[in-house]
């Protein structure tokens, strides 16, 4: 079984982003950037499931400027077994990455495509399920269990009632959730392998897809500051603050 992973180079979950001066967009200059954390966890099922003997190879895909490739690498130390960097420059809305990964599905065949429910820069959560229609397989998203079973696969999803499991036949779309796994970090000997493991690289204009936005972002500005709190000194004092908000009656 062949095992698709998308992953997306976004600003580390470490990093408090910063809103340009001319309210363009966040601020990305001399920034860490890292694996997208919901791509991470999708890498780490991918090679479990090789682990498990279930999958035989790994195969990572990253849309984007040529510095995602750092983040290719770090999928491959993880261990996956290939790479292939798509060069896009500028942002790429959801609707254009999915149609790209529809044209590496056709190309590579995977039984399987394993990819975050979201990126956190964008928290879109749009790709997998825009890939799924495109290539008309069935999809579990918000994975937090994923089990192979013969021609099916298995997922237990994280829905707002609770917890709800699903049989999909193969091939499939699956997104993940952060209960699903514990990524692990890679090793210094699998990080100096994985300089010499293949990366290809090629272009949206390979695949014929237009990457142009349909979206024009207007402005982006930090969300208004909260007021500080005040103590008060009883229940009495509580509930005549409350009346003078309009809380309560």
């Amino acid at each position: 079984m062949k095992l698709l992973v998308p992953v997306k180079r976004v600003l580390d979950y470490n990093v408090k982003p910063r809103v340009k001066a001319d309210g363009t967009g966040v601020d990305l200059a001399n920034v860490k950037m890292s694996m997208n954390p919901f791509d991470e966890i999708a890498v780490e099922e991918a090679i479990r499931l090789k682990e498990k003997g279930v999958a035989t190879e790994i195969v990572v895909v990253s849309i984007g400027e040529p510095k995602a490739q750092d983040t290719l690498r770090t999928a491959l130390a993880m261990g996956a077994d290939r790479a292939i960097l798509i060069t896009v420059e500028g942002p790429v809305e959801p609707l254009a990455v999915a149609k790209i990964l529809k044209s590496v599905v056709d190309e590579e065949a995977p039984q399987m495509v394993i990819l975050g429910k979201q990126a956190i820069d964008d928290d879109a959560n749009q790709t997998g399920q825009m890939l799924a229609a495109l290539t008309g397989w069935a999809q579990g998203t918000f994975a937090s269990k994923v089990e192979v079973e013969g021609e099916a696969v298995k997922v237990t999803r994280e829905v707002d009632g609770g917890l709800e499991t699903v049989s999909l036949k193969l091939p499939a779309i699956v997104t993940t959730d952060l209960r699903l796994n514990e990524p692990r970090y890679a090793s210094l000997p699998n990080i100096m392998k994985a300089k010499s493991k293949p990366l290809a690289n090629k272009t949206a204009a390979d695949y014929g897809v237009d990457t142009a936005p349909r979206l024009t972002i207007v402005s982006v500005a930090e969300p208004a500051k909260r007021q500080a709190g005040v103590k008060v000194a009883d229940v009495d004092e509580l509930v005549m603050k409350l009346k003078a908000m309009g809380v309560a009656k």
